[in-house]
């Protein structure tokens, strides 16, 4: 099937306009043993305006939760593997978690430049900040001093958590890969690189955190309280950080938006989900419930061959391929 898409240009710059894939017919088979890699993206914020979607500071607020979530999330990401590394006695696992790593560690730096754009416009993220460092440090940061055993299973998890987490990555991957009402919307381009940037490399290590836990808990009940667990927290952190990010934005002061009455915002939300501009709760939530088959595998989720193809076209990743 051929690509919806706007037009790309012929040059590898992180400016350019990006293309939406649709996923391709089930008969073609997926990529299959990628070796994966890290692609030391830039983008230039100079030019965002705000929104970044024209009319729609619900929608881009929404998204831009990513922006406070990821930095912080992610290096928690990288080193709670780091940690799980000496564990790992599976050649390709160990692979796969290393390519991860290095994938992940650049995912925070793009979004940490997202951030400070953010910050530069007057809007201050370092109260919902502070709050997440409190929450990958202290709550689910390393705990020295245990036994040996005890600390094998603490990391163990720990990976169980990022498992959950990386599933719904890989569920907004997908949306971002295919979300055209985004394009129609007049979003900016940069935003959208970044967002299928990422999205794509998310769909493509999907099975990595997964196949780490199996590897070493291959059991049922640990992946289930993980997501009963994560599923709850990570709704909770996105809503809460888009009525802080609506609240604390200067330009929304005063409106109904930015203030205290919750419906205003939620009936915004929906209305953008239903024109396709954010993913559908019920989408979510259903995806949320697949994870919970016994048979489940990441796999099933997303395409592989969909987010090579974004990558191959994405103007961040080409210029950081031509570098």
């Amino acid at each position: 099937m051929p690509p919806a898409t706007a037009s790309t240009s012929p040059t590898p710059t992180a400016t350019a306009t990006t293309t939406v894939f649709a996923a391709e017919p089930d008969a073609l088979a997926e990529p299959d043993a990628l070796v994966l890699q890290p692609r030391d993206v830039r983008f230039d914020w100079s030019r965002l305006p705000d929104p970044w979607i024209p009319g729609e500071p619900v929608a881009s607020h929404t998204i831009n939760v990513l922006h406070l979530l990821l930095p912080e999330g992610e290096r928690w990401f990288v080193r709670v593997f780091q940690r799980a590394l000496p564990m790992i006695t599976d050649g390709r696992v160990r692979e796969d978690v290393l390519g991860f790593i290095g994938q992940e560690a650049l995912h925070a730096q793009a979004h940490q430049g997202a951030l400070e754009h953010l910050r530069a416009t007057g809007l201050d993220p370092d109260p919902y900040l502070r709050q997440l460092e409190w929450l990958f440090h202290q709550v689910l940061g390393d705990r020295p001093g245990l036994s040996p055993r005890r600390a094998r299973e603490h990391v163990v998890e720990q990976v169980a958590i990022i498992a959950a987490v990386e599933h719904f990555t890989a569920f907004l991957g997908d949306w971002v890969l295919g979300a055209d009402a985004l394009d129609r919307a007049g979003a900016d381009p940069v935003m959208l690189d970044l967002l299928r940037w990422h999205g794509a490399e998310e769909v493509e290590h999907r099975s990595v955190a997964y196949d780490l836990l199996r590897h070493l808990d291959p059991g049922y009940p640990r992946r289930i309280r993980a997501m009963a667990l994560t599923g709850p927290i990570l709704y909770w952190l996105w809503i809460r950080g888009a009525r802080f990010l609506m609240a604390a934005d200067p330009q929304l002061a005063g409106s109904r938006l930015g203030g205290p009455r919750r419906a205003e915002s939620w009936r915004a939300f929906l209305a953008a989900s239903r024109r396709g501009l954010l993913p559908a709760p019920g989408q979510a939530v259903r995806s949320g419930l697949r994870y919970l088959r016994r048979d489940y595998h990441p796999t099933q989720e997303g395409s592989t061959r969909q987010a090579v193809a974004y990558l191959a076209t994405s103007p961040a990743a080409r210029a950081a391929a031509a570098r």
